[in-house]
């Protein structure tokens, strides 16, 4: 998953396998019970459950709740339209690699011409 750049202030995420809710809750600047509200919201997340049902989150999870924050709180998106938004894979990322694979599959199909014409 992608780091969101307006993240930045938030803490950097420790190389570990696996973290608590408090700890994400304090990674991601986010309380516990919206992290729990975002489970059921954003089918991508889905923390490990264990015994007593303790949630784990790895660290693709802490990625996407900071995206879902970013949407949330700072683009101003509804859930739903976040939701969307995380489902279609929209991001500034995808526009540029589509971008630039389209100039390539282009420049390609320029060579190809260019080798039969000879």
């Amino acid at each position: 998953m992608l780091e969101i750049s307006n993240n930045n202030e938030l803490p950097e995420i420790p190389a570990k396998r696996y973290f608590t809710i408090g700890e994400v809750s304090e990674l991601c600047e986010v309380k516990p019970h919206v992290l729990r509200y975002w489970e059921q919201e954003f089918p991508q997340l889905k923390p490990v459950k264990r015994r007593g049902n303790r949630r784990y989150y790895q660290r693709e999870d802490v990625l996407i709740i900071r995206q879902i924050r970013h949407l949330l709180y700072e683009q101003g998106y509804t859930i739903g339209g976040a939701r969307l938004k995380i489902d279609n894979g929209d991001d500034d990322n995808n526009t540029v690699a589509t971008k630039e694979l389209a100039s390539i599959i282009t420049e390609l199909e320029e060579l190809l011409e260019l080798l039969k014409s000879r």
